[in-house]
């Protein structure tokens, strides 16, 4: 395992185990401090349906070669999340049923096709986390499966056995990472983790007001070299208090469709984002 690696397992590592301070205190989009009790709640009352991954709307062309209908297009994601167990499960767990979809549409091609679509079910146990009866982030275990959904050359399946975690360090730096096991399951795909990684690691800032967001997430992927994906996103939040954002965002690497999981893209695009409320999964 090369030094980087090794650097940022240890840095997420570090993460877990901090514990803030005053000035750490969680805050929701709208600002309100976080803790224990009132996160407890929203855990523990009536089984809870809401956002999981970020849903986003965005337009924008290729970076270096000249941009094309074909390598212009819209990308979206459809991200959900049911809370499927009315009373805590023992660790102070809840079992949660996802669902993630994300498209990519060549809509100034002919007939505008969607050329792409990734189907992304899991079931999961997710435990909040709590330093000094303050809420900083999460962890979950989850199972999950992502195909999209083509038979034949075009069919691209597999399936991973995930740990991911989400920690505030303070209150404007949030760091998450996500490890996982492969099932590769699809003829057309064996080579998949070359392209579309072992495992992430990345960070936000956030503005004191939480009107402004940053952030990285880099996907290392098989080998021993420095081989990674990377996206960059800013965000803007249009109203006060809404979870609304104006969204930029920069992906450069493989792996970004499933169909095209072997294609090189470098791509930058503008749009809208809807974040849930406290933390976004990655």
């Amino acid at each position: 395992m090369t030094r980087l690696i090794r650097i940022i397992f240890l840095l997420i590592f570090a993460c877990f185990i901090a514990s803030p301070g005053a000035e750490g205190q969680i805050l929701s989009t709208d600002g309100e401090i976080l803790d224990a009790d009132s996160v407890r709640r929203d855990f523990s009352n009536q089984p809870y349906f809401g956002l999981y991954k970020d849903n986003y709307f965005i337009f924008g062309p290729s970076i270096g070669p000249k941009p094309t209908k074909q390598n212009t297009n819209i990308k979206f994601q459809i991200s959900i999340a049911q809370r499927l167990t009315r009373s805590t499960l023992p660790w102070g767990t809840y079992l949660y049923l996802f669902y993630s979809q994300k498209c990519f549409w060549n809509v100034l091609e002919n007939s505008m096709p969607m050329t792409d679509l990734n189907f992304n079910p899991g079931i999961g146990l997710t435990k909040p986390l709590f330093v000094k009866n303050r809420y900083i982030g999460k962890m979950t275990f989850l199972i999950e499966h992502e195909s999209n959904g083509r038979d034949g050359v075009e069919s691209r399946s597999w399936n991973k056995v995930s740990l991911a975690g989400n920690v505030m360090i303070d209150r404007n730096i949030m760091v998450h990472g996500k490890i996982w096991i492969p099932i590769v399951d699809g003829e057309n795909n064996r080579d998949i983790l070359r392209y579309s990684g072992i495992f992430q690691t990345g960070f936000q800032l956030l503005s004191n007001n939480r009107r402004f967001f940053g952030g990285i997430t880099i996907v290392k992927r098989q080998g021993w070299n420095l081989n990674c994906n990377t996206i960059v996103d800013f965000g803007y939040r249009i109203f006060k208090g809404d979870n609304q954002y104006l969204y930029l965002q920069y992906y450069n690497g493989y792996g970004e469709g499933l169909l095209e999981y072997k294609q090189y893209h470098s791509q930058l695009r503008l749009g809208i984002v809807i974040k849930p409320k406290l933390f976004s999964e990655f």
